[in-house]
């Protein structure tokens, strides 16, 4: 039977409408079953710790559980390619950390590129550095100890969780936007690295105030002062770095992605659920007892603080001439 014209376009257009309608439906449907989130690392860690917080408020709010998975390993890179090469359906999501910028110069072989492989959804946290000394160096302020540093080029030693993570990249940025010379010390984790800056093995260590809060209140370590724009409210009578190292900034980040190819609908749904998730005065009571700043904004804004951080820490990777372990 031969259709007339009209007829027939009419019916290709409301072919071709189909798999929107669907896929618009299917995703207004989500989730109609659980959904994970893959940490790159262990379990009990500030990635860990915030991933299950966001992963009950979306269980609550979503009705579908939202399971942690750990898979550490790589400098989170393991974790990373289990998602990029995972179903795009929004049922495997990624809690993004600081490292996914570090590693994109880091590592010269990835089996993936970070940028265009994961979509941002949406900030969770940023954490500030505390740049930190044992009470046994004789500087009381950040200028003081730069210039004891000056005075003693090479036998300050700096301590950090491990070559490539933050605190290890702002040291060396510090290093050179200072121009004093430290010997950098790696450890296994903030744990060790703590435990070496209080036992005077180390001297500096940049660590989040998660890890150091108590130590510095117990007179045990000194703190000198917080690598963020601005003051830190777990540590408000604190100096910035940038006062007194113009431009300086360091912070850890986390937070949550997704394959590329995810329905964007189901990004945009993640993503205002996580924003009201940090607007709850429940969550951001939580979030201010981990001494962490929540981090609300749009996919667009993640992807921009993603792409700014990999700017920036390739730089320095590249400066120091820093190579993974």
């Amino acid at each position: 039977m031969k259709l007339p014209r009209r007829r027939f376009l009419h019916l290709a257009a409301g072919a071709a409408s189909l798999p929107a309608v669907s896929r618009i439906a299917w995703a207004q449907a989500y989730p109609s079953r659980p959904v994970r989130i893959i940490v790159g690392f262990p379990p009990g860690g500030p990635s860990d710790i915030l991933a299950r917080l966001m992963g009950q408020w979306l269980s609550e709010r979503l009705g579908q559980p939202f399971v942690v998975e750990n898979r550490p390993g790589a400098a989170s890179n393991i974790a990373t390619e289990a998602v990029v090469r995972g179903p795009t359906d929004g049922y495997t999501l990624l809690l993004v950390a600081d490292s996914a910028a570090i590693n994109a110069t880091l590592y010269d072989k990835l089996n993936f590129n970070f940028i265009r492989d994961i979509v941002p959804i949406a900030g969770i946290v940023r954490q500030p550095l505390v740049m930190l000394v044992n009470p046994l160096v004789p500087a009381k302020t950040g200028p003081e100890f730069i210039a004891y540093a000056k005075g003693n080029p090479g036998k300050i030693n700096m301590a950090s969780p491990g070559i490539g993570t933050v605190p290890h990249l702002a040291g060396e940025m510090f290093k050179t936007m200072t121009g004093i010379d430290m010997v950098h010390v790696p450890y296994r984790g903030g744990g060790p690295t703590i435990t070496a800056l209080l036992a005077g093995q180390v001297q500096l260590a940049f660590i989040g105030p998660l890890a150091s809060l108590q130590h510095v209140k117990a007179d045990k370590l000194r703190a000198l002062a917080v690598a963020t724009a601005t003051r830190s409210s777990a540590l408000p009578d604190l100096p910035t770095i940038g006062d007194f190292v113009p431009g300086y900034e360091a912070n850890s980040w986390f937070g949550i992605g997704a394959s590329m190819k995810t329905p964007r609908e189901i990004v945009d749904n993640l993503n205002r659920e996580i924003n009201a998730a940090l607007a709850d005065p429940q969550i951001t009571a939580q979030l201010a007892d981990l001494a962490v700043t929540a981090l609300p904004g749009s996919p667009a804004d993640f992807a921009k603080l993603i792409a700014d951080e990999t700017e920036k820490w390739g730089k320095v990777i590249r400066t120091a001439n820093i190579k993974p372990e």
